[in-house]
């Protein structure tokens, strides 16, 4: 997942200082760290819930997402990169965040 990351900055003309937030797949801590690592992005701007959630398979990508924009911590116009791997595919998506953060009741 690591190269590939690289790769996805590459092919986007970005740096990882470009990055709001990494989303990876919550299946192995030591994984994420050396992806946000090698992406050159500092933890604080990786989204972790394995801690709390453990690994929720297909699940982990829209829980953070869910998680934190429900937070307020994503704002619309954020740079984020989608990073997945499974047995033999590994995917990652470098997207621009569009919703509005709701409003607090």
């Amino acid at each position: 997942m690591a190269d590939v990351a690289v790769e996805i900055l590459e092919r986007n003309q970005m740096k990882g200082s470009d990055i709001e937030w990494l989303v990876p797949h919550q299946a192995n801590l030591r994984i994420i760290d050396a992806t946000a690592r090698r992406m050159g992005i500092d933890n604080s701007k990786v989204m972790i819930n394995i801690d709390r959630f453990g690994n929720t398979t297909a699940a982990t990508i829209p829980l953070c997402l869910s998680e934190w924009w429900q937070a307020g911590k994503l704002k619309r116009g954020q740079n984020i990169v989608l990073a997945a791997f499974g047995q033999v595919h590994v995917g990652l998506h470098a997207v621009k965040w569009s919703l509005v953060n709701p409003e607090k009741t």
